[in-house]
């Protein structure tokens, strides 16, 4: 299994570990399904849907705020500012997308 590196963040499937350039980032089973699911899609938009199926392997929605909970938990442990992501994007009506670089800011937030 390949271990996926983007940004300074590392992630191994295989151990189920997390680095974030040296330091290893201790995640719970669902943060690191989810950064896994992100993660291995690099620069694509993965749905919620999407998430919800391989995540949480379901294919009904539990709760609108599950996702965003854990992204949440995942954000933070990977020093990501939510109102100013550089590793994990938001589009709005879309999804989620792990950014292949950090993403370059036009002006006033949108």
């Amino acid at each position: 299994m390949r271990v996926f590196e983007v940004q300074d963040i590392r992630l191994d499937p295989e151990s189920r570990r997390v680095w974030k350039g040296g330091d290893e980032v201790a995640m719970s089973r669902k943060e690191f399904d989810l950064l896994a699911a992100l993660i291995s899609r690099a620069g694509d938009v993965v749905t919620r849907e999407e998430l919800m199926r391989d995540v949480w392997k379901t294919s009904f929605w539990t709760s609108s705020k599950t996702i965003d909970v854990h992204l949440g938990w995942v954000r933070r442990k990977l020093g990501d500012d939510s109102r100013r992501p550089h590793l994990i994007t938001t589009l709005r009506g879309r999804g989620l997308r792990f950014e292949v670089a950090v993403p370059e800011r036009h002006g006033a937030l949108s």
